[in-house]
């Protein structure tokens, strides 16, 4: 039941913000504080308050959605910006989750700057973890277009730990939708309810089933350095270790290989180097592999015809990149990227494309639209292109498909995409666990991708191994020159790409349960009715698990990224199990019949390796 809010006499205590001008705050403002429903940790009542910077009055209204959780719907009469604020013991916290590829997970003072999300740059969600990874409070924002400020952090004065959130708001225009969670379950269960939230009323497209299959992609293996020989060669040998897709990324469309992006925005293909650009694509497709081509939609480089006719339709130039960054205000830069990009599709017969470096749309101080712009706005313009281009491209190929990248997962972007990839972090397992890890927890439709996993070629098998079990949890793509690999880099490659293969509807699409996000997720479980996946990253136990329903998982896959190859098992009482334990390659070492103990079982796993348990009932 929807309830109108009911002011709350309650002062918070004053909060120190830094560096803010006495002539930043209007002349007319007005306070109100609203009662939730919510009672926090301390059996206190949860009050939010609410500042109007420009108008009088507001109007706000509280709905519950369930245990723990309130919607709360501000509007304003006239053009203004509210601010939404509300404060929490911080007691046994230990974590603060928001989908900024650089998070640290640390406490953040209150005094930090909020971060700005929009369409073109993050997500409009956070989380407060504390122990046992259960979220102390969970926020999330339901405007996902337009620029909205998100902050948090300690409050030195009181030890609190206070969110804050500002929208600007106009009379016909949509409201500040504000869901808020202190219902103390999982922080990744809070999640999944806020994409749902987000979800509602969305038509997704769907998703290509080769865009959940593992990938080969050029960048790291070739960067520029590209041409038709080569791709197709490289696509014969990703097809037969079980790679379903290639992307060929920068150099197609330039015979310069110095790097920057001086020579796009043309996208003319390099004729010595992809002299038929169709019968290419038909050759890698008798391989049975797709094919997607990389754009770096917003870049305008200065080697281009292009520049001369739009240097005056943009947002900021970049001189470090030699290039600068389209005004997509503008119908005329809208059209001729639509134009470009669809070509892939409609004249090359692609099946998707790579849309790179969105994010660059999203201008802190964006200058007046140029003149002939359409949209005053620059989300307003990002929309309608890729709507654009997302209708012309689906004439051709329904089922085309997008991939996006980190940081620009907002869901205002959900229809636009298929997969979005975690940003770049060559050689770096860790990073690109955490980063996919926490692009799977508000990706919603969308399928989500590794960075591309490289090595040296020195690297043993065991930390190939490595690498993509860090990657589990996404799609892989695979990135290392495949006709220099060792054949016991080629075994690995085939036996890891086959498990993301053959379990890939419960590690894509299972119920995910990262585990201690302050110290980077070293556990990691995803379950289904039938199976139980769960990546061991450090020295921890792993639990058996829950079979008391009658139709609890039956398998257990346990796969071994640490160095220490004891696996410790947890069980609740006695039970048997088929073990078949196999080393990075896919060997088996052993196969046989143990007998759980209640408590602590060891069964040695080696680096790279897997076990898989066959519990009986």
């Amino acid at each position: 039941m929807t309830t109108e809010a009911q002011e709350v006499p309650q002062a918070p205590v004053a909060v120190w913000r830094p560096n803010t001008p006495a002539d930043a705050i209007p002349d007319t403002v007005v306070h109100q504080q609203i009662a939730t429903g919510l009672r926090h940790g301390a059996d206190a009542p949860l009050t939010v308050h609410l500042t109007g910077l420009g108008c009088d009055r507001l109007q706000a209204a509280v709905t519950p959605d369930g245990d723990g959780v309130a919607l709360i719907e501000v509007t304003a009469p006239i053009a203004a910006t509210v601010r939404a604020e509300w404060r929490i013991p911080c007691v046994g916290a230990t974590a603060y989750w928001t989908p900024d590829t650089n998070a640290s997970r640390w406490l953040p003072p209150s005094w930090v700057a909020p971060r700005t999300v929009s369409l073109a740059l993050g997500a409009p969600v956070a989380s407060l973890v504390g122990a046992g990874d259960r979220a102390l409070c969970t926020a999330a924002v339901g405007e996902t277009s337009a620029p909205v400020r998100f902050g948090a952090g300690v409050v030195e004065e009181s030890g609190e730990f206070a969110f804050t959130v500002e929208q600007d708001l106009t009379p016909d225009g949509p409201p500040l939708r504000l869901r808020i969670d202190i219902g103390g379950r999982h922080f990744a269960a809070t999640l999944k309810a806020v994409t749902d939230w987000w979800a509602e009323g969305l038509d997704h497209p769907g998703i290509a089933p080769a865009a959940r299959m593992p990938a080969y992609s050029t960048w790291y293996s070739l960067h520029q350095n590209v041409d038709a020989a080569v791709v197709e060669r490289q696509a014969a040998l990703a097809a037969a270790i079980g790679c379903e897709s290639i992307i060929v990324d920068d150099g197609w469309q330039t015979t310069d290989r110095a790097r920057g992006y001086g020579h796009c925005g043309d996208w003319e293909p390099n004729a010595a180097a992809f002299p038929d650009p169709a019968a290419h694509v038909a050759e890698v497709h008798r391989l049975g592999v797709a094919y997607l081509l990389w754009y770096a939609v917003p870049f305008i480089g200065r080697h281009n015809d292009a520049w001369d006719r739009f240097k005056g339709m943009i947002l900021r130039e970049e001189p470090h990149l030699d290039a600068a960054v389209l005004d997509p205000r503008h119908p005329d830069v809208r059209a001729y990227l639509t134009e470009k990009i669809s070509r892939a599709v409609e004249e090359w017969g692609m099946d998707g494309v790579k849309l790179d470096f969105i994010d660059r749309f999203a201008v802190a101080d964006p200058p007046p639209a140029p003149a002939g712009a359409d949209h005053t706005t620059v989300h307003e313009g990002v929309h309608h292109l890729l709507a654009d281009l997302d209708a012309r491209l689906r004439r051709t190929r329904p089922d085309v498909i997008v991939e996006h990248r980190q940081p620009y997962v907002s869901p205002g972007l959900w229809p636009y995409a298929t997969m979005v990839r975690a940003t770049d972090c060559p050689l770096s397992p860790a990073e690109n666990r955490q980063r996919t890890v926490d692009c799977r927890l508000t990706a919603g439709p969308l399928a989500v991708h590794a960075d591309m996993i490289t090595w040296h070629s020195a690297e043993g098998p065991e930390s190939v191994a490595v690498h993509l079990i860090n990657a589990l949890f996404s799609v892989p793509q695979v990135s290392v020159d495949l006709g220099a690999q060792s054949p016991d880099q080629l075994a690995t490659l085939r036996f890891w790409l086959g498990v993301f293969r053959d379990h890939a509807d419960v590690l894509q699409l299972g119920v995910l349960r990262p585990a201690r996000p302050e110290l980077g997720y070293p556990l990691v479980r995803a379950h289904d009715q039938h199976t139980t996946v769960v990546a061991r990253y450090a020295p921890l136990p792993v639990a058996l698990p829950d079979r008391n329903a009658a139709d609890g998982p039956r398998t257990l896959l346990v796969a071994n990224a640490d160095g220490d190859p004891v696996v410790l098992l947890t069980a609740t009482r006695p039970e048997q199990a088929l073990a078949r334990v196999q080393d990075c390659r896919g060997e088996i070492l052993s196969e046989t019949v143990l007998d759980l103990v209640a408590g602590v079982n060891a069964v040695t796993v080696p680096t790279g390796g897997l076990l898989t348990l066959t519990l009986e009932h």
